[in-house]
């Protein structure tokens, strides 16, 4: 069989097990490793072109790893916030610790138990995106402070991976003693350091200096575009490696040079069906590389390791969200993100693989234990809500919320008035409801929103509008008027059904994006549906009906907006 009907042959299974992983709604990964399974020695076995499988694999992870370079902007940090930034590190601490203990008390050595405790606390970046782009919650409190302490963990992952590859690149005399031993470690550590540290001082000035205008000068031509980002990442792995380093440093290094690049966002889009088909072959290869032959000896420690990270990552991370003060709901649905390793939990294992730490059993253990995380985790996500609702008084019960970071209480009167979501649109809603009464209020369910409005003097409360027992608490049913600037439809479907089944008189004004959506709210018993961008270009029409080509009457239009935009009222929000 030639080397092109081989790997035709492999991608051919590969896509039809990835339709099927597709059709029982899993991550198409664990189709890619079963085609390895199937293809290797214990199964059909006609993968033997390993030397350019293991290529195909690098050129992969390097691209991989270079998409999420291109993310890691060096603002990173204050853009997903103090909570992302605390629960992110924390959850890692937690779960390498204990997850170090646990592979002691299974009988495995320190080396293998610390590589296998630090692959068990990185979730994965793109299959947790694509799932919370499915259910539509990207734009939702806990969608937000997920997508930050993964990108937090990716961060981590970087650091980690630059650690091996500096202790794995030490070259030790045998029979050293512990002071000749630390001696050479220093002494290497600082030689790669130094060259790591130069080399990164260049190419940081090259990508500040003259990349910017570099990069101008090829995105005027896309395809020129597209093999300089292929040159730029496979050519900084390339050096790093000879330089005695990683690929995997490298490319990363790679892309976070790019990151502040108007172009990165295309960059990276331009990049990724690249991504995808080479990294098939990475995780084929894992596959192939199972030592199925031990699976009833790994099958056990598997297990146990699985269930750690399906039930003690979530707990870990809803621990520290509600210390942090998020409600129940929130804390839970962020933890639920972190029941399943990642690309970077297999790419570690493999690094330590080749390096010489871990052996064969050690990748086939931590593979497996990806394969049932991500699996399982799935239909966790899937199912978030009807589970939640099953376990939530446990939740309560096990993991109390901190009472000093109640934000935003209120006292227990009923008001006249709710306003859920601030953050959407929810100034010029507070205008109105100032203007007919005292007794109204804001829910939010951000917590640094809470601080703001109680700063500015606003009534708002910290809590979840799909939380009936928060809404029995603030007298929900018995307010006259309720109003939702949350563009979700789920939400104020939920909202309006709760307040329709208590009270048929009064007011309910919500928002949504489609047609099909203000249908479906009023036949539900909507008071009223507001469609921003519909009202907006009518409002917009009647300027062009109003002006036609008078330039004055928009810049007129165009100052009067600014100056209510600026107002200190509204900036102090």
């Amino acid at each position: 069989m030639t080397l092109f009907v081989e790997v035709s042959l492999i991608i051919v299974i590969a896509a039809m097990l990835a339709f099927m992983a597709y059709l029982l709604r899993q991550p198409l990964i664990v189709g890619y490793i079963a085609t390895g399974v199937i293809v290797g020695p214990y199964a059909l076995d006609f993968l033997h072109a390993h030397e350019e499988m293991e290529l195909f694999s690098k050129i992969g992870i390097s691209i991989l790893l270079f998409i999420v370079g291109l993310t890691l902007n060096p603002d990173i940090i204050r853009e997903v916030g103090k909570s992302s930034a605390v629960t992110g590190i924390g959850q890692v601490v937690f779960t390498s610790v204990i997850g170090f203990f646990i592979m002691l008390l299974l009988g495995f050595d320190v080396v293998t138990s610390i590589y296998v405790a630090l692959a068990l606390t990185f979730s994965s970046t793109i299959i947790i995106l694509k799932l919370l782009t499915d259910r539509g919650d990207t734009g939702k409190l806990y969608g937000k402070l997920s997508i930050g302490f993964l990108l937090i963990q990716d961060l981590v992952a970087t650091i980690i991976l630059l650690a091996v590859t500096i202790i794995g690149g030490a070259d030790f005399p045998e029979n050293a003693t512990p002071l000749v031993y630390g001696t050479i470690a220093v002494q290497q550590f600082s030689v790669l350091f130094l060259k790591g540290t130069a080399v990164v001082i260049i190419l940081y000035l090259i990508s500040r200096y003259i990349l910017p205008r570099f990069s101008v000068i090829v995105a005027h031509n896309q395809e020129i575009l597209f093999i300089f980002s292929v040159a730029w990442g496979l050519g900084l792995a390339a050096l790093f490696s000879t330089l005695g380093f990683s690929i995997e440093i490298g490319a990363l290094i790679a892309g976070a040079l790019l990151a502040v690049s108007p172009f990165a966002y295309e960059i990276g889009a331009r990049m990724k069906p690249l991504r995808d088909f080479f990294i098939v072959i990475f995780f084929i290869l894992l596959g192939a590389n199972m030592v199925l032959s031990q699976f009833t000896v790994i099958v056990m420690p598997a297990i146990i390791l699985s269930l750690f990270v399906l039930i003690g990552n979530p707990l870990i991370v809803i621990f520290l969200m509600k210390l942090l003060g998020y409600r129940t709901r929130t804390a839970f649905m962020s933890g639920l993100t972190v029941a399943q390793i990642s690309e970077f939990s297999l790419i570690l294992v493999a690094l330590g693989y080749n390096l010489g730490h871990l052996s064969q059993y050690a990748v086939s253990l931590v593979t497996l234990v990806g394969i049932i995380t991500i699996t399982a985790s799935t239909y966790l996500i899937i199912y978030a809500d009807t589970i939640y609702a099953v376990i939530k008084p446990m939740l309560d019960y096990m993991v109390p919320r901190r009472k000093s970071k109640k934000y935003g209480d209120s006292d227990e009167a009923t008001v006249d008035a709710i306003l859920f979501g601030y953050d959407y649109a929810g100034h010029g809603f507070v205008q109105a409801l100032q203007c007919i009464t005292k007794k109204y209020l804001i829910v939010e369910y951000d917590p640094e929103i809470i601080a703001r409005l109680k700063e500015a003097g606003l009534p708002a409360r910290y809590g979840d509008a799909e939380d009936a027992v928060f809404l029995d608490e603030i007298g929900f049913t018995q307010a006259k008027m309720i109003i939702s600037s949350i563009p979700y439809l789920k939400t104020n479907l939920f909202l309006v059904k709760r307040y329709r089944a208590h009270n048929t008189h009064g007011i309910i004004i919500v928002v949504a994006n489609e047609l099909k959506e203000v249908k479906e709210l009023y036949d539900a018993g909507a008071s009223y549906v507001v469609m921003p961008y519909h009202i907006g270009s009518h409002f917009v029409a009647d300027f062009v009906t109003k002006y036609k080509w008078d330039a004055r009457g928009f810049e007129r239009e165009r100052s009067k907006h600014i100056h209510h935009i600026m107002s200190p009222r509204h900036k102090e929000i």
